[in-house]
This record gives structure tokens, sequence and C-alpha cells, in this order.
């Protein structure tokens, strides 16, 4: 006899687990297996029973110590998600599933002008009377656009969650769109493409998305090319909103001091009018294919050159995600400044510092709905180009072929780690509640997510490796001395080993 552990899957994400144990019954099962274990030379059932009351007990105080993410869906359509921790302080926002994935040769970058536009004035209130309120309130107002979503946030005082709400509303549905307000926007809009072009880490992976996913949606870049900002008027972006900006495409998100009814509530008041009508041809999100290629744009006048190598990998919603950033976690990070990169733990993180092959080298995972793009970025001198794409293609196969469970033991660790450290602000939280609604359609709580990366083994990592790099076509990019990165054919050659 065992105890009985129920699992509560309950509508929302949480996962609560119970005993349903009697004190009479529990001093009945101990004494069973007591008298069991002294007939048995070995104590495995003592043992099993062990386990299974504490692994019970530590799943409880997990779900204890976690709040639930509360979800409700109004009548048009919008879901309000709130994870309350009863904070002075709290982060409100609205995620909309509208980016530059969206967008078409003709109106790339509106998404992105059109974030600016909502801090420039409402119907009921001047950009100055905004900036006057926002300031009197103590809070933050900030916004920002990705290749899929649009996001709008406020962190305030629990107690001014409703006007922070009321005004995140107002700026959403009431853009006013004056013209003189597009025309000094646009300059500023124009300043940033500068800044950014200055950025080359920006660049690089401006270069990656258009050369892998060229000809689709997601090779366009977030802000649009120059012809389109300057060429943007007001009926764009109103048929932009009125297009995109709808009911069933909208996430209320709240974290710390929030109240789950209030917030409904004020959901319900600010944004019920929100409708799902078309005026137009209702958006698809279109299959973004990929194309394993390069580009190289090639300046001498750089003192370093700047690459990134990525495959194609998962989307959000794959079950072969996590173990790709645990694949990513084994690669690692590393550059000049670390005081101890000789002892780092991954071994292309040793072999950077022992030879001096970069500056500076980062993996990444980046996920879209459907697709993703997991690879690395490295800064490097161009004579250590050359060897550096070798210890990177060496470290694929590897990952694909002879990864130990040690390492990946490691890497679960650090993942698991990063991931919840990650998640100590409210901002943080009501993030990555809006993100994951629109993306997986549920919170995923954080114990089950590290659930989930603790199950992977060594061999998952190799299998699933071995499905997304070995011997497939990557995409290139290199900006600045390119001189020494071999040629593709070179590069692709190099994503399988003959013999293993």
């Amino acid at each position: 006899m065992s105890p009985i552990i129920r699992a509560n899957h309950q509508p929302v994400t949480t996962l609560t687990l119970t005993l349903d144990i009697s004190s009479a019954k529990m001093a009945s099962i101990l004494k069973l297996s007591q008298s069991v274990a002294k007939l048995s030379k070995n104590n495995n059932l003592t043992k099993v029973l062990a386990r299974a009351s504490s692994a019970a007990a530590e799943a409880k105080q997990v779900s204890v110590n976690v709040p639930p993410t509360k979800v409700t869906t109004l009548n048009n359509g919008i879901r309000v998600a709130t994870e309350d921790w009863g904070s002075q302080t709290a982060t409100v926002g609205i995620w909309i599933d509208a980016g530059s994935r969206y967008e078409n040769a003709q109106n790339n970058g509106v998404a992105h002008f059109m974030e600016h536009m909502a801090f420039k004035g409402t119907g009921k209130r001047t950009q100055g009377q905004l900036e006057i309120e926002i300031e009197d309130l103590g809070a933050q107002l900030n916004a920002y656009t990705s290749r899929e979503q649009t996001v709008y946030y406020s962190k305030c005082l629990s107690k001014d969650v409703p006007k922070a709400i009321e005004i995140l509303a107002d700026i959403v549905q009431n853009a006013k769109l004056g013209e003189a307000e597009i025309e000094r926007e646009r300059g500023v809009i124009l300043r940033e493409m500068q800044e950014v072009e200055s950025n080359l880490q920006e660049v690089v992976f401006d270069h990656l998305h258009a050369v892998a996913y060229q000809g689709t949606p997601l090779a366009n870049t977030i802000l649009g090319p120059t012809a389109n900002i300057r060429s943007i008027s007001d009926r764009d972006l109103r048929h932009y909103l009125d297009n995109h900006y709808k009911a069933s495409r909208v996430v209320i998100a709240g974290a710390g001091g929030v109240c789950h009814e209030d917030l409904v509530k004020l959901a319900e008041a600010n944004l019920g009018k929100l409708n799902n009508t078309y005026v137009g041809e209702v958006p698809k999100l279109s299959p973004c294919r990929f194309t394993g290629s390069e580009i190289r744009v090639r300046d001498d006048s750089l003192p370093l050159a700047h690459v990134a190598i990525a495959v194609e990998g998962a989307g959000w919603s794959d079950p072969d995600t996590l173990t790709l950033m645990v694949a990513s976690t084994l690669l690692g990070a590393w550059d000049r400044s670390q005081a101890s990169a000789k002892q780092n733990a991954t071994n292309l993180a040793r072999v950077s510092a022992e030879e001096d092959l970069c500056h500076s080298y980062q993996s990444f995972n980046t996920c879209y709905k459907d697709t993703g793009l997991w690879g690395i970025y490295f800064v490097t001198d161009p004579l250590k180009a050359e060897d550096m794409v070798f210890n990177i293609q060496e470290e694929f196969v590897r990952l694909c072929t002879s990864v130990t469970e040690g390492e990946v033991e490691r890497a679960k660790a650090l993942l698991t780690a990063n991931t919840l450290l990650q998640l100590d602000t409210s901002t943080a939280v009501c993030e990555d509640i809006g993100r994951q609604l629109l993306c997986y359609g549920r919170r995923l709580p954080p114990h089950e997510l590290t659930h989930r990366i603790n199950s992977i083994t060594a061999r998952n990592v190799r299998d699933v490796c071995y499905k997304y790099l070995y011997d497939r076509c990557p995409a290139v990019a290199a900006v600045g001395p390119v001189e020494g990165v071999p040629d593709y054919n070179r590069i692709r050659a190099a994503m399988y080993w003959l013999r293993v």
C-alpha cells in the first residue's frame, strides 16, 4: 500500500498536489512498511515509500509557494491574466498579437511607427497631459514592438492600477494620429534607425533573418526600410490599427499587487467595446520557410568581424524547444572580460580562451510561433575567423553525437537558475504571462517549466541536435572584415562528420 496522490489539473496553469491520507491511515502505512522491511533482506519498499512521501511533500511545498496565474476571457475575446503576490507595486500591460511579421514590403515598419504614435496624444488627452498624468502617479509607461507582438505596459503602485489601465486603454484605442505628430515622430524613428545601424549585433541579426527567411514576412526588419518610414501616413496607421488591434488578439496581463477580479472589471470597463470586426482582409500568420544561405557585408574599415551562424530551430509550442535551450546553454557564452574564462565549464569557452579565438561569443535560441533560429554569434579578429568557425562546428557535431550526461546536468541547472532569476520582478513576470498566453495559449508555471527541463537527458539532447543540426544547411550573416570567414560550401560540408 502506498499514499494516494491526486493531481488536480486546474483550468489555468497551476498543478496542485494533495495527500489524501488521514493521520490514522498514515500510522498504519508506516507500521506495515516497518514490518515488511524486517521480513525483507533489502529495504526497497521502505525506500520507495520514503521517496514518494518526500516527493509529494516537496511538490506540495512548491505549489504553495507559487502564486497561481488566473485567466479570464471577456465576452469580446480579450484574455485577462494575473499573478498576484500582494506587493505594493504592480506591472500591468496590453499584449497584442501584431508585429512586423504581419506586414508586407509596402507597409513594413508600420507596427513600430504605431507604437511610437500611441504616446503622442489621444482624443481626450494631449501628449503633455499624458506625460503629466504619468509623472504625477510616479509611474513608468513604456512599449516595444517585436516581430510577432506589440506591447504597451506600465509599472506603478498597486493603488494606481485602475488609472494605469485607463491610460493604456486610451492610447491603444484612441491614438490621435495628427499630421504634425506623425512628421515629428518620423524624424525620431529615422534617428533611431541610425542608432541601430551603429549596433553591429543588431545589424547582423537583421541580416540573418533576411537571409534565413528570405521572401517571407520574418525577413522584415522591425523598424522597416527608410523609404517606408518617409512615406507612412495617417491612413496607413489607421488601417493597420483597425485591422490588427482586435479583441481576440489582445491579452491584458498583470503581476505584483494586482487583484484578478478588479483587473477583469477594469478591462471590461475600458476595453469591453474593442471588437473583432475587420475592415479589410483578416490577417493570417503566413508560414515562413527557412533557407540555408549566407550574406556577407565586407567593410574593412571595421576592426573586427561580426558573424552569426544558425540553423532552423523550433517554435514556442514545439516539444523540442526546451531541449534546444539546454543545447544552447551547453554552448554557453564568453567574452574577454571574464576573469575565469579558462576554467569555464563549456568546451567552446575554454578553447576560445586558451587559443584566443574571439573577443566574445554567445549562443542564441530565438523562437517564433512556428519556427526559430538556433545558433551562435561571435566577434573575432579577421585572421582568427576560420579557426573559430571550425571549433564552433566541431562543437555542433559533438552535441549531436557525444555530449555527456554530466554536461547536460550542469546545463540544466544553469538554464533553470537563469530562467527563475529572470522572473524576480513584476515587469518580468508580466511580460512572461503576456507572451506565453499569445504563444502557448496558457501560462507555464515556473515549477512545470523546471520539471520539464529536469526531465531532459543527454540522449534527448543528442537526438534533438541530430534532428536540427546534423547535416543541415545553415544560414550565415557576417559584417566587417570577413575575408577570413570560410566559404559557405566549406561551412555546409562541416555540418557533419563522415566518421563519428
